[in-house]
């Protein structure tokens, strides 16, 4: 069993089919929209009925604006590494740092033949792949003195002047599946890409044993290879196998496939919309939940990085936003002394509707001062935090949507343009869904809190009683609100024009007071004692 601690991230994995040209980047704006972390796109420049990924690429990344987009995988025989090199950084310089690359040593040689490309042996393809990775590393290190030259079997590289230095570090993911190419993986890449249906039971335990001895055979830290994995599925309303169920399964099999084997990044094939945003919505906040909880009770994760590692950091892709919210704990923090920091309220009220008398919350009991925590205590409390942290950016980013939308429908000029009209009607779609999924997310965590964590405060302390009751009071309006919100909805995606707009602004502003003030009083009240009795 093994958990490397990466955050997790989730992905997209689309089809680049030619026919309908634009779906691939409508899908890829979508994913963006739902909140994933990356849109991903197959190369086989062989193909005819698919478009030329890289330029999908270029033209997706002048489509969104925070996504982080890569082929998966690039197909290297028919993208001369040095060649590569230039147009990866590139495009991450144009896009601001969204770019990834992940790299395949090549498969269907035939197609690959009759494309011009040069037929490989597997040891040849093995080598191939490697002398790429010195190649784009020497391209973009402009900091060294010199061409670059690489003499290699595959590939030579004479004396090519160094640059463009890319916006960031671009990892390199590999798709690895034999013990060259994962031992390669583990001496020279950021990340392992491999496709889960290309796997058998057991594979992926065996591939990272090999990464990992590579890796520690090279100064590396298992840790410094990021493990992600291409997977597939349908959703049904009860289970039928692996990833053939409801969203509740499917994200016990992926917090299972990132504490036992160590994945951190899930990238979904699928071009349907509904499955992409079930899969954000739904499962990816569940599965960092699980793995949330578990990792808050072990101490067996092994650290992501280490200062000995040779390779090139992995730059964060776009982080989860309970990731980038989440307030760190002040390195001034005594040896013991509870870390996890409540978020307070700032006050700010933008609805004129109050959900509730603030002034009548009780306190629940002053902690302890000379009480200390061990690091699995404090945990438990940083988990509550971390969770609402989402829930806070998840209602950013909603509240944004709506803004979008409503200014997009008072601009003259897109509302003479066909083009753009399809664009704002797609987008007022989109927000509905996202609308939606949103309100399941937050009550579900409330159910969770209700059924489980509530009662097991209320057993350990029973000072905390009142807080708790009036905490599940506030829930039970939070859901009428949910309900105002889901009504206004209803009436914004029937409407033609914007009538509807101001309606949904004036009940997601009255969710964001209620939550947002809900969420801060919760924290501040419960985080010492999750801390003390644990989650439950």
């Amino acid at each position: 069993m093994t958990d490397y601690g990466h955050e997790l991230r989730f992905g997209s994995f689309l089809t680049p089919t030619a026919e309908r040209p634009l779906q691939a980047v409508a899908l890829a704006q979508l994913s963006e929209q739902v909140g994933l972390d990356l849109a991903t796109f197959q190369d086989h420049p062989y193909q005819p009925g698919f478009l030329d990924t890289w330029t999908l690429l270029a033209f997706a990344g002048a489509s969104t604006s925070r996504i982080t987009l890569a082929p998966n995988v690039v197909n290297l025989p028919l993208r001369p590494p040095a060649v590569l090199a230039r147009s990866v950084a590139s495009l991450d310089l144009l896009t601001g740092g969204r770019v990834a690359l992940g790299l395949g040593a090549g498969a269907f040689w035939d197609a690959i033949e009759a494309m011009g490309g040069r037929r490989a042996t597997p040891g040849e393809a093995v080598q191939g792949l490697a002398e790429a990775v010195e190649i784009l590393r020497a391209l973009w290190d402009v900091d060294a003195r010199g061409g670059v030259r690489v003499e290699g079997a595959r590939y030579r590289v004479v004396g090519a002047k160094r640059g463009p230095a890319p916006a960031h570090a671009v990892p390199l993911w590999i798709g690895a599946y034999k013990p060259r190419l994962l031992a390669l993986t583990g001496r020279s890449a950021d990340g392992w890409l491999p496709s889960l249906a290309y796997l058998k039971p057991g594979d992926l335990a065996a591939g990272n044993a090999v990464i990992d001895d590579a890796a520690a055979e090279a100064g590396r830290a298992p840790g410094d290879v990021r493990r992600l994995l291409n997977i597939g599925g349908q959703f049904r309303p009860t289970g039928r196998g692996p990833l053939q169920g409801p969203a509740e399964q499917w994200a016990e099999e992926l917090a299972e496939l990132a504490l036992g084997d160590g994945i951190s990044t899930f990238v979904l094939g699928s071009d349907d919309p509904d499955d992409l945003r079930r899969f954000a919505a739904e499962v990816a906040p569940a599965v960092r939940d699980l793995v949330a909880a578990e990792r808050a009770t072990s101490v067996d994760a092994v650290p992501a990085t280490s200062p000995a590692s040779v390779s090139a950091p992995a730059p964060a892709l776009t982080a989860s936003p309970a990731a980038a919210l989440a307030t760190p704990a002040p390195a001034s923090v005594p040896r013991g002394a509870l870390a996890a920091v409540p978020t307070p309220d700032d006050g700010v009220r933008r609805s004129n509707t109050r959900a509730w008398d603030e002034s009548t919350r009780p306190r629940g009991p002053s902690p302890d001062p000379d009480r200390t925590y061990t690091a699995h205590e404090r945990a438990a409390g940083q988990h509550l935090v971390d969770v609402h942290d989402g829930l806070r950016a998840e209602l950013a980013q909603l509240d944004d949507l709506v803004q979008q939308v409503a200014a997009g429908m008072l601009d003259p000029g897109a509302a003479r343009s066909h083009i753009s009209t399809m664009v704002l009607r797609q987008n007022k779609w989109v927000l509905g869904s996202y609308c939606m999924s949103y309100c399941r997310i937050v009550t579900t965590h409330h159910t969770i809190e209700d059924q489980s964590m509530f009662p097991h405060l209320r057993h350990g302390d029973p000072r905390l009683e009142p807080v708790i009751d009036r905490l599940a009071e506030e829930h039970v309006v939070i859901h009428d609100v949910l309900e105002q919100v889901d009504r206004a909805l209803v009436r914004f995606v029937s409407v033609d024009a914007d009538d509807g707009t101001p309606e949904l602004q004036a009940a997601i502003d009255l969710l964001s007071d209620a939550l947002l003030s809900h969420l801060s009083y919760e924290e501040r009240e419960l985080v010492e004692p999750l801390a003390r009795l644990g989650l439950g």
